[in-house]
């Protein structure tokens, strides 16, 4: 009568009908998206809200031909800002789907703005993470991008939280709270002057749960990491801080073999795992339903420096 059940055979008895609303909803942002704008891009980091919106972009402008296979071509780039801190699972994955897929990759190099001097770094294992900004506004600058489409969500983080779906940059890159347009009945102001652009949030309505519950049911492909696997990490400030050469033991730590997964991927610098024994989307639906902090206040040491750390960063321009 208590016998364990499989959590793969749990899966299919959850209610997806709210999947399918959010999927319309997404598909149509899409849509909108590329319609509007003359130059789009999709961010693509090879992380899994990415992931996600790319299998939405798919269906939204590609022809199905069965067992999760599209037939067509995006009618944007893919655009990825490498830190060169960035985990050689991630970049790998992203490499090996974009291949398969046959799509273009636009890939700006932090490194490239340290070389011309627009970023500098305070030491060399500074986190990049922050510096991104500089080297996405250029990449926007050098291609002419008029809109990037993100998969941003508003659980992450409370900066998050109050952004708009078509999120207004100015001609400086940068994001005002108070100045964000109104999205009433999906009705959505995309005009904007020579110099601006918008981002583009497809997703911004869904949960780290709905996220895992798409993966599952549409068996979306992810780097390796995020999936329970063995990694030396030491503890540090209540994080568990992946042993790397960008992040070394500190002294007095003491280096430990566990059994983790990442919740969320970033740089190297600032993006911790979770201590886990979920290897499948279902188990991580399972203990998805029992967390009670989202990934990013769990996992990234850059969103725990202030209670306004990313929302300053926002309106510098950053993701």
């Amino acid at each position: 009568m208590n016998a364990p059940v499989s959590l793969d055979k749990l899966l299919p008895e959850l209610d997806h009908r709210h999947l399918d609303w959010l999927e319309e909803e997404a598909i149509f942002i899409l849509r909108e998206t590329a319609a509007a704008f003359e130059r789009p891009a999709l961010l693509f980091s090879g992380g899994k809200d990415s992931c996600v919106v790319l299998r939405l972009a798919e269906k939204a402008f590609k022809t199905h031909v069965g067992q999760g296979r599209y037939k067509g071509r995006l009618p944007f780039p893919l655009l990825h800002v490498d830190t060169g801190h960035n985990f050689p699972e991630v970049i790998e994955f992203r490499d090996r789907r974009v291949a398969e897929m046959g799509e273009r990759l636009v890939v700006a190099h932090l490194e490239d703005s340290i070389k011309r001097g627009k970023v500098r770094l305070a030491h060399p294992l500074e986190s990049r993470n922050g510096h991104q900004t500089v080297t996405l506004l250029e990449a926007i600058e050098e291609h002419r991008f008029d809109v990037l489409i993100g998969g941003a969500r508003r659980d992450e983080e409370k900066a998050r939280a109050k952004e708009r779906i078509f999120s207004h940059r100015d001609s400086f890159g940068q994001w005002q709270p108070k100045e964000q347009r109104p999205e009433l009945w999906t009705l959505f102001n995309t005009r904007i002057k020579p110099g601006e652009h918008m981002r583009a949030f497809p997703i911004s309505n869904w949960t780290e749960l709905d996220v895992w519950l798409y993966i599952a049911r549409e068996n979306i492909p992810l780097p390796s990491l995020y999936y329970a696997h063995d990694r030396q990490v030491v503890r540090r400030k209540g994080l568990l801080v992946p042993v790397t050469e960008v992040t070394p033991v500190q002294p007095g730590e003491q280096v430990e073999t566990a059994q983790v997964r990442f919740r969320t991927v970033g740089d190297m610098t600032c993006t911790c795992p979770v201590e886990s024994t979920a290897a499948t989307p279902a188990e991580i639906v399972a203990e998805t339903l029992t967390v009670t902090v989202s990934e990013r206040g769990a996992t990234r040491m850059d969103d725990r420096t202030s209670d306004s750390s990313m929302e300053r960063r926002k309106k510098e321009g950053y993701f």
